[in-house]
């Protein structure tokens, strides 16, 4: 598991300090206050662990900063030359990587981990706002051969998603789980080459084009459920959950995220939605961890963090303040007036 994300002058951060939950951590904030910054970084570090890359290269490959420089990945200030890091820590072990802003190669960040990190794997999974199964046919093979301006946590998700199934019957728990989604989805999924359907209990197979979005979404669950990505010990990034959502489908997801938790996924998600919020507070069980982290601006333009395991106790909360507005305005318009 993750426990702290630490940011000194790295890319939208100045400084900031992240302690995570073991369950699912939650980040709120208006537009522009470094949420998917945060959800990147923390992939890019979970990716190359146990020696499957260059985190100064995966982090080049999340971010694509101009011409592939690291050193664009630093904060500025104003002019003159610095540098920023990056720590990511698993208990007391940390990875860190150090870049100025004259540095252009990737590989010649200073990086520093320990016995653990080079040695000891993470399986993880980061799933982008935008869907990629519908367009995943031949995408693959083409992000490795030519420069395509996509990030690559869209090659990465797509790959995570081609993997089969572990041999043997499924477990109770993950039969649960993929049971909740097939409710849903009115069946279940199959790959056909490099192209993903929906296989219904009754009728023809619909190739996920045809599918609404939505559905795409509950179909890229039911593969990392059911091909074991998303497990035990696995940790899982995801950018604005509800996007594409209807509210019935919000909480499907909030379920299946709540019982992922309950089996030892962390989960790392950013939001603007107060109706996946509710979800998944509503879902909360007493044995369930939640953290909340409220990414605001200070009167320096400053990006800050408040973090708590009650919603209601957030003094800075986008979502809350927007929708207040939202009821005083509301309330405003329906006894005549305007605001």
């Amino acid at each position: 598991m993750l426990t702290r994300i630490r940011f000194d002058n790295f890319t939208a951060f100045k400084k900031l300090d992240l302690a995570l939950s073991p369950g699912i951590n939650i980040l709120i904030g208006t537009n522009g206050t470094g949420k998917t910054h945060a959800l990147k970084a923390a992939y890019a570090a979970c990716a190359i662990a146990g020696g499957r890359g260059h985190i100064g290269e995966k982090l080049v490959s999340c971010f694509l900063p101009l011409e592939g420089s690291i050193g664009r990945l630093v904060y500025r200030e104003g002019p003159g030359r610095s540098g920023g890091s990056l720590e990511v820590w698993r208990g007391k072990h940390r990875l860190r990587v150090y870049q100025s802003t004259v540095m252009d190669d990737a590989r010649k960040a200073r990086v520093t981990m320990d016995d653990v990190w080079q040695k000891k794997s993470i399986e993880c999974a980061y799933i982008p706002v935008k869907e990629m199964l519908a367009n995943a046919p031949g995408f693959s093979s083409l992000y490795k051969e030519r420069v395509i301006h996509f990030e690559e946590v869209y090659a990465d998700i797509v790959d995570r998603a081609y993997r089969p199934a572990f041999r043997g019957p499924r477990s109770k728990e993950r039969q649960k789980l993929l049971k909740i989604l097939e409710i849903q989805l009115g069946g279940w999924i199959e790959t056909r080459g490099e192209t993903f359907f929906l296989k219904p209990s009754g009728g023809a197979v619909l190739e996920f084009t045809m599918l609404a979005e939505g559905f795409r979404k509950l179909g890229l669950l039911w593969l990392l459920i059911q091909n074991g990505i998303l497990w035990k010990g696995s940790v899982l990034f995801w950018d604005e959950p509800e996007a594409n959502l209807n509210p019935a489908l919000m909480r499907t997801v909030a379920t299946i995220l709540n019982i992922l938790q309950r089996y030892g996924v962390q989960v790392i998600l950013a939001t603007h939605s107060l109706a996946f919020l509710k979800e998944l507070q509503l879902l909360q069980e007493k044995q369930d961890k939640l953290r909340y982290h409220a990414l605001y601006r200070d009167n320096e333009g400053i990006i800050r963090v408040e973090s708590s395991d009650e919603y209601l106790d957030l003094c800075s909360n986008a979502i809350s303040e927007a929708m207040d507005d939202l009821f005083d305005r509301t309330m405003a318009h329906s006894l005549g007036g305007r605001r």
